[in-house]
């Protein structure tokens, strides 16, 4: 059984590939990422974010880039496979069926 913080972890991981995975540079800045979980329901801080970030890095699913103080995430191959169900990894939420 899953604890809540590695519910909500697995969808905030989810739904931060899921935005990168809709723009069509693939990629977002942090400060964008925050807005979009917020608008999910997932008030998440800069560290905490940043957290996140690292370990979808450590994943393989995304790269970071600083930009002046701001981490840059973009999507890699791996991560828009997650991202859209077409690959699995532990400790990211699946895509739900659409419909």
């Amino acid at each position: 059984m899953s604890t809540f913080r590695e519910v909500t972890a697995a969808d905030q991981r989810l739904i931060v590939l899921q935005a990168l995975e809709e723009d069509p540079g693939y990629s977002h800045n942090e400060a964008v990422l925050r807005s979009v979980l917020g608008n999910f329901g997932h008030q998440v801080s800069r560290d905490g974010l940043r957290t996140e970030l690292a370990w979808l890095q450590e994943q393989g699913l995304i790269t970071l880039a600083d930009a002046g103080g701001i981490q840059v995430a973009r999507l890699t191959a791996r991560g828009q496979d997650v991202a859209t169900g077409a690959a699995r990894v532990p400790g990211v939420a699946r895509p739900r069926l659409e419909g």
